[in-house]
């Protein structure tokens, strides 16, 4: 703790006191908590960003892109790995104790209603925003889209939507297009919109709320191609590759082992670039940020010219990430849904070392698709320990082990430790099912004292 945030830790207890409270969605208490605060929320000029998944590596890169370009840049993403502070960032880097302080206490403290916990960090989020002076900031939905805290951003220069998949669908709905209904509630009218690769019913039901507020002009990314060789890619010999449609973002990538992808917008010169994150599915995402990144390049042309050093510098800890365990090698991914367990079995097929060489930790929160997730990934290793992640009510394990024979460890540090031993030398060990449980083995592999877990 620095000597410039003495009131720091009192102000982290306080937040985490709310966190038993959940998540409860609506804006009028954030809305009034900002006012009260002097509406910093709108001096910021964002970017707002909603999805299943891949929400989270987009900010990441346009976070990146726009830093590259000389933009100073605020990213505000949940939940966070290790501390608090990893959710709000100044230039890319957690907010250091001084001004953490300063936020928090204006969110706790000078506000008329008590916030819940994720309410109080999104108001704190954009008060250390206006207090950094940033650039632009780049917001991260928490949940869904219509009545999440973040949902208070009027005027956003762009709003983005990854991709619909079913998560939380008691709180979003049934149906896919119930679920892209929710998200489509950050749209805001005349602000541009770019959408990543979504099946019929979901992009219909988008398209529809667009059109009702007159939100657009949009940008689709057509869904990712392998297109031949990092060279070809490299020398532009794929233009039959990813040609890009009238209102769509063409991407294509190289060969499996390569991170080389190819973006094509309407009107604009292909665009070849080495993606600092890894995983097939990091394309089309890219698609998403160079989307993006064209809108912004409208107040900001060194934003486009950026583009290259920007996606090949972002990285998104967690997500494919590799760490040496002294012992053996980990790769902890946050696939906490099916849609990510199936992304992280593609990258397993095409880079991993083989089920035999493979040992699988697994742990899943309860309410979330834990049967399917293990289904997929479990396969692809030759050994399973499972494990029970922090936060709330976890997937039991003698139900895991009914799906795939595995170890039930219960720890998960322990539960790594054994997982080093099956996947032997040279081997591979898997951290997923989770963020909580990745973010528990990261910060234990990497010595980092962490918060406490909050599921939020």
């Amino acid at each position: 703790m620095s000597p410039a945030a003495p009131r720091l830790p009192a102000l982290l207890e306080a937040l985490g006191q709310r966190a038993p409270r959940g998540m409860v969605l609506g804006l009028d208490r954030v809305r009034e908590a900002l006012a009260a605060l002097g509406d910093p929320h709108a001096d910021v000029t964002a970017v707002h960003v909603a999805g299943t998944n891949g929400k989270g590596s987009v900010c990441a890169m346009v976070e990146s892109v726009a830093r590259a370009a000389g933009l100073r840049t605020g990213l505000y993403t949940s939940p966070h790995l290790s501390r608090f502070a990893e959710r709000i960032r100044i230039d890319g880097a957690p907010i250091d104790d001084a001004a953490l302080e300063r936020a928090l206490s204006a969110a706790l403290e000078r506000v008329p209603a008590p916030l819940t916990f994720f309410e109080a960090l999104t108001v704190a989020a954009f008060v250390a925003f206006r207090d950094a002076g940033v650039d632009l900031a780049i917001v991260e939905v928490g949940l869904g889209g219509r009545l999440d805290a973040t949902n208070v951003l009027a005027a956003p220069l762009c709003t983005a939507i990854t991709s619909i998949a079913f998560d939380h669908v008691a709180l979003l709905g049934p149906t896919l297009a119930d679920i892209a209904r929710e998200k489509a509630g950050i749209l805001k009218p005349g602000a541009p919109v770019v959408l990543g690769p979504l099946d019929p019913e979901a992009d219909a039901a988008i398209e529809a709320a667009a059109l009702a507020i007159s939100a657009g002009p949009r940008l689709r990314v057509a869904r990712a191609e392998r297109g031949g060789s990092a060279g070809e890619i490299a020398a532009g010999r794929a233009g039959e590759i990813a040609v890009a449609r009238a209102g769509e973002i063409a991407v294509a990538r190289a060969e499996p082992s390569a991170r080389a992808t190819r973006v094509v917008g309407p009107g604009r010169p292909a665009l070849e670039v080495e993606l600092g994150l890894r995983g097939a599915h990091q394309a089309e995402n890219a698609g998403v940020a160079c989307g993006i990144a064209w809108q912004l390049a409208g107040r900001w042309p060194e934003v486009e010219r950026a583009l290259p050093a920007g996606l090949a510098a972002a990285r998104w800890p967690g997500r494919l990430e590799r760490i040496d365990a002294g012992a053996g090698q980990v790769l902890l991914d946050c696939a906490h849904n099916p849609h990510g367990a199936r992304a992280l079995a593609a990258w397993l097929d095409e880079e991993g070392p083989g089920a035999a060489r493979t040992a699988l930790v697994f742990g899943a929160m309860a309410d979330k698709g834990w049967g399917e997730m293990l289904q997929t990934l479990a396969p692809r290793a030759q050994g399973r320990l499972y494990a029970t992640p922090q936060g709330r009510a976890a997937a039991p394990l003698d139900a895991l082990q009914a799906i795939a024979p595995g170890e039930p460890i219960g720890d998960p540090r322990a539960a790594v430790a054994r997982a080093i031993e099956v996947a032997g030398p040279g081997g591979l060990v898997v951290v997923t099912g989770s963020i909580y449980l990745v973010g528990e083995v990261r910060s234990a592999l990497l010595g980092i004292a962490p918060d406490p877990v909050v599921a939020l």
